[in-house]
């Protein structure tokens, strides 16, 4: 039976959210004591979301210093999208050899969301949305451990398009999107990793360009679309969004 989630699952969930959707930003502080205000936790707790955000590389903490959003080097953006491409090529084989029905309407249904977040304008969601399509079709996979890794390096991914990208593109996302599906339907593996190898090609190649500046903002304003609920879904297209080194708020001494 599954119960409401705990206090640390939802602060983590709508931290990662909010990360992904790039209402964080890389180099964004994250205060141990404005974090536990915002969610109603101790200290104690708030470590147990970060220690699992910095795990998956999306936070760094150490030190005296206030935890931040993850700044990857162009050395890591480049791991990372090799190691997505290689655990990538292993999803197909594995969601082809254990393809039903069911995968099928689950990739449907979570596609039309794609086509209504773009229809939307909602830049966030769409972004969010795009990731999920790939932890989704891992999870088909039916092995547990290859989706773990899935989702960590898409995660990873996310923040590295946050740093170097350009802005994401959701038509053409929703498009590759919907081919892949009716490749691997098809049971046609050549031209599904094909398909996919191209479309990963395509998310790296909005990376590892340059940044722009933007004016700071708080953490409330920050999280404050995914405090309620812990899960994103109240977040709001952005406006301006650029790619700031923020000093949102001052080290406590």
């Amino acid at each position: 039976m599954s119960g409401k989630p705990s206090r640390i699952d939802q602060a983590y969930t709508a931290l990662k959210s909010a990360i992904i959707e790039q209402a964080l930003r890389p180099g964004d502080k994250l205060p141990e004591d404005e974090v536990g205000q915002l969610f109603s936790m101790s200290r104690t707790l708030v470590r147990q979301v970060f220690s699992r955000l910095n795990a998956e590389g999306l936070i760094e903490i150490g030190g005296k210093r206030p935890a931040t959003v993850a700044i990857p080097s162009l050395d890591d953006a480049v791991a990372a999208f090799e190691v997505r491409q290689a655990l990538e090529r292993e999803v197909i084989t594995l969601v082809i050899k254990r393809w039903n029905p069911e995968h099928k309407a689950a990739l449907e249904a979570h596609l039309a969301r794609e086509i209504e977040a773009a229809k939307a304008g909602s830049a966030p969601m769409s972004i969010r949305l795009a990731g999920e399509f790939h932890t989704l079709l891992a999870e088909m996979s039916g092995n547990p451990l290859l989706s773990r890794f899935v989702s960590d390096v898409v995660s990873r991914c996310s923040v590295v398009l946050a740093v170097y990208g350009r802005p994401h593109s959701a038509d053409c996302g929703v498009h590759e999107h919907r081919d892949i599906i009716d490749a691997i339907a098809a049971g046609d593996a050549t031209s599904a990793w094909d398909l996919m190898r191209h479309h990963l090609g395509e998310v790296e190649a909005r990376a590892l360009i340059g940044s722009s500046e933007d004016s700071p903002r708080s953490l409330a304003d920050m999280l404050s679309p995914y405090v309620e609920g812990g899960a994103g879904t109240k977040a709001r297209p952005a406006k301006n969004r650029g790619r700031p080194r923020l000093q949102v708020v001052k080290e406590n001494r």
